[in-house]
Formats: structure tokens, C-alpha cells, sequence
């Protein structure tokens, strides 16, 4: 296991495939369908922390060239059992393509990305967009990395902290939405989703 994802947060995720995939198996994600009206016929879409595989198996279906990528192993193993996507086991850290996507849907799962970690994440999203390609994700908000009531690990930025985030890594945002959700552990945030476009050289 690499060192970029949280030992209680890879257990809970790893122990708890069986049901996290089967209750995300309904219906695709809020944003996806604008997300994905951006982009053109069967563009080629990296999906980071695709869980239990709900979105990955709509863009396929829709008709788009589909990289359904997770971190965890059992996860993995329950989207390619729910869905003939060929989802495979990567971590943040690993991803190393360069030019190979138009665009990068990650829903919530950069939020348990350490924050220490998450600059070189991002900038690797960056590299692996071709230019002009797009990017989601979205994170709980707060005032510091911590854990909810699950033991998982947040980065649970501020709004302007994500913002910055990705200005600083060669990003545009171009679409914006802040909503309060309930997580699954109970608790009532305010969340971000935000959604950017490559527009510039990324630092070094």
C-alpha cells in the first residue's frame, strides 16, 4: 500500500466494499451529466476513486472512452463484478500518464487525500490532461485536515484553500458549486464542487 492513503481510511474502504458499492450503485453522481455535456463524443475520461463503478459504467454507456482507476483493491474488485468497465487499482501517487485524457472526474474522493500530498496530486491531474481538458472534483469543507466520526481523513479544506489549490497548478475554474450534503457518517457540511479547465503551463 502506498503511503498516500490513510491506514484507517484504506481498512474502512477496503472492509467496507461490499456495501459501499452496492449503495452507490444506483443512480450517477449530481454533476456528472453537466460535466460530461462539456465534453465531446466519446472524449477519453480518467476516473479517479471510482468506487463501486456507478459513474464510470454511465460514461461508458454514454459512449465515452472510460479509465476507471481506484485505490483500493476490494473496490476495484466489486466495480468490475457490478460493471463490465475493466476498472483498475491505482493510487493518487501513481498516476504518472502525460497527455492522455480529456478530462479527470474525481467526485469525492480527493477529499482523503492528505493535504500534504494534494499539491502533487493535483499537478499530476494536470499532466495527464491534454491541453484545454477538464477536470471535477469535489470536497467537504472546513478548517483543517482531520477525521469524521467514521475515522476516515478529510482535508476539509475552505472554498478559497481549493480555489488556490488549482490556480496555483495551472487550472481555470469554470464552474462552481457550493451545497451542503450530509455525509456518510451522519454529519451535515458544506461542500465544493468545482470543475476546471487546463489552461497553463504547470510549475515545476
Amino acid at each position: 500500500m502506498s503511503g498516500i492513503i490513510d491506514r484507517a481510511t484504506y481498512d474502512f474502504y477496503q472492509e467496507g466494499a461490499p456495501f459501499y458499492s452496492a449503495s452507490s450503485a444506483q443512480a450517477q453522481s449530481r454533476h456528472l451529466e453537466g460535466f460530461l455535456a462539456r465534453l465531446k463524443p466519446g472524449a477519453a475520461v480518467l476516473e479517479l476513486g471510482c468506487g463501486g463503478g456507478r459513474d464510470s459504467a454511465y460514461m461508458a454507456e454514454r459512449g465515452f472512452e472510460v479509465d476507471a482507476t481506484d485505490g483500493i483493491p476490494a473496490m476495484v474488485a466489486k466495480a468490475n463484478e457490478r460493471h463490465d468497465i475493466d476498472a483498475r487499482l491505482m493510487q493518487f501517487d501513481q498516476l504518472d500518464a502525460e497527455a492522455a485524457y480529456d478530462a479527470v472526474w474525481a467526485h469525492a474522493c480527493l477529499l482523503h487525500c492528505p493535504r500534504a500530498e494534494l499539491p502533487s496530486v493535483v499537478k499530476a491531474i494536470h499532466r495527464a490532461l491534454r491541453p484545454g481538458g477538464l477536470h471535477y472534483a469535489s470536497f467537504k469543507l472546513g478548517d483543517g485536515e482531520g477525521r469524521d466520526l467514521l475515522g476516515r481523513l478529510h482535508n476539509f479544506p475552505d472554498a478559497q484553500w481549493v480555489r488556490d489549490l488549482y490556480n496555483n497548478a495551472g487550472f481555470d475554474a469554470i464552474d462552481e458549486d457550493v451545497f451542503a450534503g450530509k455525509g456518510t457518517d451522519g454529519t451535515q457540511r458544506d461542500w465544493i464542487a468545482i470543475t476546471l479547465k487546463k489552461t497553463t503551463a504547470c510549475e515545476a
